[in-house]
């Protein structure tokens, strides 16, 4: 499978945009840990989206945890915060010392098996400001996350979050890029990947 090379800078888009990655930013044994607590700790579930006016069910499980009144809304669901967990709440401070901002709420996805995934989208709810920062972690099997100019659709990128690895994603990326979670046909295992993110209004 071919990924495309790092900006020097270590910025991995090629323009109007920034997304970091760190492979092995939590330690095996340190995502071992994690994997399995979130895979029993927390309350998954299946909901409907809309897509083009019809009502869908999500192609994964999904949740939403954060501080007590960050309500978020997407793609026709609201999601109320469940209380942050201990889990949840060590991974948060371990990547906010790296992300540089205070993260108030997560969206946890849990990816079955090859079969689920995540198409293309961008983060750019008005809830989230004008440049969010979105702190992208993921337990479990390898998956290929794109990413693609909203534009051009012509410039693209492609890299394999792996167990235990961190996205960053900052600046103006969510104006110009939309990224997705392919379906694969390889047998896999399950995929844990939570997006931490701060949600405005009241604190």
């Amino acid at each position: 499978m071919q990924f495309d090379i790092f900006n020097q800078n270590g910025n991995i888009l090629p323009q109007q945009g920034d997304v970091r990655l760190f492979p092995h930013f939590f330690s095996k044994a340190e995502s071992d840990d994690h994997l399995n607590r979130l895979q029993h700790e927390i309350a998954w579930k299946q909901e409907p989206i809309k897509i083009f006016g019809k009502a869908v069910m999500q192609p994964r499980l999904t949740a939403w945890y954060g501080n007590a009144d960050k309500v978020y809304s997407y793609s026709g669901i609201t999601m109320h915060p469940l209380p942050w967990t201990g889990v949840l709440l060590k991974i948060k401070q371990k990547i906010e010392a790296t992300a540089g901002v205070q993260f108030n709420s997560a969206l946890l996805n849990l990816y079955r098996d090859g079969k689920d995934s995540m198409g293309w989208h961008r983060d750019n709810e008005p809830e989230l400001g004008a440049n969010p920062v979105i702190g992208s972690v993921s337990f479990g099997a390898g998956r290929v996350f794109r990413l693609r100019h909203y534009v051009s659709k012509k410039s693209q990128v492609a890299v394999e979050l792996t167990h235990g690895s961190f996205l960053l994603m900052q600046g103006e990326t969510q104006h110009y890029w939309e990224h997705s979670i392919p379906k694969t046909t390889q047998s896999i295992g399950p995929r844990i990947n939570i997006t931490f993110r701060i949600v405005k209004g009241q604190k």
